[in-house]
């Protein structure tokens, strides 16, 4: 979805349009995800002692729990069960935007396109902190709890 929503915009139009650019811009989006995991998942959090996983509030109104997920971008859990900055997600991706600039072209390798790079994963974790909060209560309204 990244990648045609890039290629839509022509984000990079050094990749160009059809199949061939969209191919550049999927594995582009592909990588960039995959550093982005790594780091925040892996590697950040075990220099840091955090433990990256996100933990479900699963009680309380709509606005509670949202705000819950999204404030997880910024709180996380230490290795001792404490509560931190989150480390692993800010510098994480922060870092894995930095280390995407390695493949993109390098007329693209500017701090507003490595900026946007590093806001984008941080606001796709937070998309995803919502859906994991909420998929249990989906689950059981739409699959009846078959899933």
């Amino acid at each position: 979805m990244i990648a045609g929503v890039s290629q839509a915009n022509k984000s990079y139009p050094e990749f160009g349009q059809g199949a061939k650019g969209f191919g550049r811009y999927y594995w582009h989006a592909v990588a960039d995800q995959a550093v982005g995991n790594y780091l925040t998942e892996a590697i950040v959090p075990a220099v840091t002692h955090e433990d990256p996983r996100y933990y479900t509030l699963g009680h309380g109104g709509f606005l509670k729990r949202t705000g819950y997920a999204v404030s997880r971008l910024l709180i996380t859990r230490t290795d001792s069960g404490a509560r931190t900055f989150n480390f692993s997600e800010i510098v994480g991706n922060g870092a894995g935007a930095g280390i995407s600039d390695t493949y993109y072209p390098g007329r693209e390798r500017t701090w507003t396109k490595t900026g946007q790079k590093w806001v984008t994963q941080i606001g796709l974790d937070g998309a995803f902190n919502i859906l994991k909060e909420f998929w249990p209560d989906i689950n059981h309204s739409v699959f009846h709890g078959k899933y």
